[in-house]
């Protein structure tokens, strides 16, 4: 089997998150946040996190798929419990309370090292040093 290691850059976008993915040697974390420092998506946005792929193919295989993938890896962020958020009461987090509760979600992660962006964190997630 022929394989390749990946990462994947994700950073706020408009409606859904902008991704660009990358050949890396290994799934090295230094690695990866020294490029993440390169990435710029549209209007300016930087990756709030990235994941590791391997992805291999067998000479009868077309294409390649996905044969493992990572956690995933935040680049800084605020944890917030769904406590936090209901007891700061604010009007303009109405939905985010809501889908909290709908969802059954404990904790969201706050990233504003680009454009703010919120997001349900599962007990895999990754919170890195990132500055």
């Amino acid at each position: 089997m022929i394989s390749k290691h990946y990462v994947t850059f994700y950073s706020p976008g408009t409606f859904m998150s902008e991704d660009t993915r990358k050949e890396i040697d290994s799934w090295d974390i230094d690695t990866a946040k020294q490029m993440a420092r390169s990435i710029k998506e549209r209007h300016g946005t930087t990756p709030y996190g990235f994941i590791f792929t391997t992805r291999g193919r067998d000479d009868t295989d077309l294409d390649s798929k996905e044969i493992a993938r990572s956690n995933f890896y935040y680049l800084g962020g605020k944890v917030e419990t769904y406590q936090e958020v209901l007891e700061r009461n604010d009007p303009s987090e109405e939905i985010l309370r809501s889908n909290m509760q709908i969802n059954g979600y404990d904790k969201i992660i706050v990233n504003t090292n680009s454009w703010k962006f919120t997001s349900f964190l599962r007990d895999t997630d990754v919170i890195l040093d990132w500055y």
